[in-house]
């Protein structure tokens, strides 16, 4: 398999954080990297929880709703970036959760490497993540990487591969409740994913799969968590945010670029799951 997946740093940084890290429904359109170093905090995503614990690393897919928290202090390296690929595919469709794994020494030299090659890429002037969630604000962090050499970016690009395949590695990643899931639910999911803007339709899945309808919906549940359905919705969601972030597409055309055959029914889905209208959404990655 070749990887055509690439990878654009947006920011890293080593912080100490206090009480005023309290921020709830953060959805960003990247993926974020702790390894912490002291101290503790709270990570929650719908009931997934974890505990922000030193010499560990979490991961947080990009457009996954997050809760951050911390009581006390916590101390932790951090490292944002965005993630591309030919046909809108992702590493992570198949886990899109927050993940944690033990961390090695190896993982704060990556880090440290990082911080040497990408100097100034912080943000520690600003106190609110949904600050720098905005379009023109993450445009600009991109165009910094045109600033390094051809070198820096390529060593930037291959120590995000580094980190990431830590997570590749997970035993779970691959598998759902202790079982390995099956090709035909892959490819099924790799599908929807590349076809978000088609009609789509659990029959359709089930015969290019081969498979009876409700036998193949009841092992795609069974291997996702979601029903068929549910997990289209929720994937042509994730593609108009994406699209909501970073282009200037009209509200129209990123309801038909997602695969919803209208306006008012990509508002109302929109809605139902991220809690905010589009335009809404629209408007908060604009500077104000």
């Amino acid at each position: 398999m070749v990887l055509q997946h690439t990878f654009s740093l947006l920011n890293v940084d080593y912080v100490q954080l206090g009480k005023s890290w309290n921020f709830t429904n953060i959805i960003s359109p990247f993926y974020r990297i702790y390894l912490i170093d002291e101290g503790h905090g709270n990570l929650s995503n719908k009931g997934d929880e974890h505990v922000l614990e030193a010499g560990f690393l979490y991961l947080i897919p990009s457009f996954t709703i997050c809760n951050h928290h911390c009581t006390s202090t916590l101390s932790q390296y951090y490292l944002h970036f965005t993630e591309d690929s030919p046909d809108g595919s992702s590493l992570f469709d198949n886990s899109r959760k927050i993940s944690k794994i033990a961390a090695t020494a190896m993982d704060k030299t990556l880090f440290l490497r990082l911080l040497a090659l990408n100097p100034n890429r912080g943000l520690r002037h600003f106190k609110n993540p949904k600050e720098y969630d905005k379009r023109p604000i993450l445009r600009q962090f991109q165009e910094q990487n045109e600033l390094s050499s051809l070198a820096e970016r390529l060593e930037t690009q291959g120590i995000i591969l580094q980190l990431l395949a830590r997570f590749l590695n997970k035993p779970d990643f691959y598998k759902q409740r202790g079982t390995q899931i099956p090709s035909k639910i892959v490819a099924a999911i790799h599908y929807i994913q590349t076809h978000l803007h088609e009609n789509l339709s659990v029959a359709l899945l089930a015969d290019q799969a081969n498979l009876n309808i409700d036998y193949f919906s009841r092992i795609f549940t069974q291997h996702t968590g979601e029903r068929p359905l549910t997990y289209i919705l929720q994937k042509r969601i994730e593609r108009s945010q994406f699209l909501l972030s970073t282009s200037k597409l009209s509200l129209n055309d990123i309801a038909l670029a997602s695969g919803f055959d209208s306006l008012s029914y990509f508002s109302k889905s929109f809605k139902k799951i991220t809690g905010q209208s589009p335009s809404a959404y629209q408007r908060s990655q604009l500077v104000e």
